[in-house]
């Protein structure tokens, strides 16, 4: 009788933590689910403009709102403002150079800043890895600081920086005082790859993670 008690009072203890937890899993789930997508987060933060008109530009705001999950490292219009004259209009007349350097702000999977570690590396829709440091009490990635972190959206994670970031081939920078110099043909084999290829499906956060 004893035995029967206890194994009821066991099962009414499992139902009861049941029915706790799926609710509060429910409502976190349908919260996601009601956040705006990456394009429109940066949108009505206000401080993308030029990037969100980039990422039209070369065609890649549908995938940014779509239903795939990526981590994107957004430039402020401040650090577009600070590319050297003419750049940028080059980057805007040229839809495929352009499409290389945004996706290499772009990571697949949803990477939060207490998964980027020190030394470690992700790598980027547009086929080449970002290195991150940390320097100052500050994130870098690459020679980028890393000004605001963790602005979630329905379909991923926004995190703010104050350069724009250039792909090694294309001669950026891979760390705070590094710069790598990009011969023509790598330049020109990385654009063909990011153009020709479609966005990675989207990996775990983990799989970033980095001892």
């Amino acid at each position: 009788m004893k035995q029967r008690t206890r194994w009821i009072f066991q099962v009414m203890a499992v139902l009861a933590l049941t029915l706790t937890v799926l609710p509060v899993r429910y409502a976190m789930a349908q919260t996601m689910s009601e956040k705006q997508d990456l394009v429109d987060t940066a949108t009505a933060a206000g401080d993308f403009t030029t990037l969100v008109q980039a990422l039209e530009a070369a065609g890649l705001t549908d995938t940014l709102k779509g239903d795939d999950t990526y981590t994107v490292f957004a430039p402020t219009d401040e650090a577009f403002a600070a590319l050297p004259e003419g750049a940028l209009d080059e980057l805007l007349a040229d839809p495929e150079a352009l499409k290389s350097v945004l996706l290499y702000h772009v990571v697949p999977g949803r990477l939060i800043a207490a998964l980027i570690n020190d030394g470690g590396e992700a790598t980027t829709a547009q086929g080449e890895p970002v290195k991150f440091t940390f320097a100052d009490g500050k994130k870098l990635v690459n020679d980028a600081n890393i000004t605001a972190k963790d602005i979630q959206a329905g379909n991923g994670v926004i995190h703010v920086i104050d350069k724009v970031l250039l792909p090694p081939s294309m001669g950026g920078a891979t760390g705070p005082a590094a710069a790598t110099e990009a011969t023509p043909e790598a330049a020109a084999e990385a654009t063909a790859t990011a153009s020709d290829a479609l966005l990675p499906k989207p990996a775990t956060a983990t799989e970033h993670r980095h001892p």
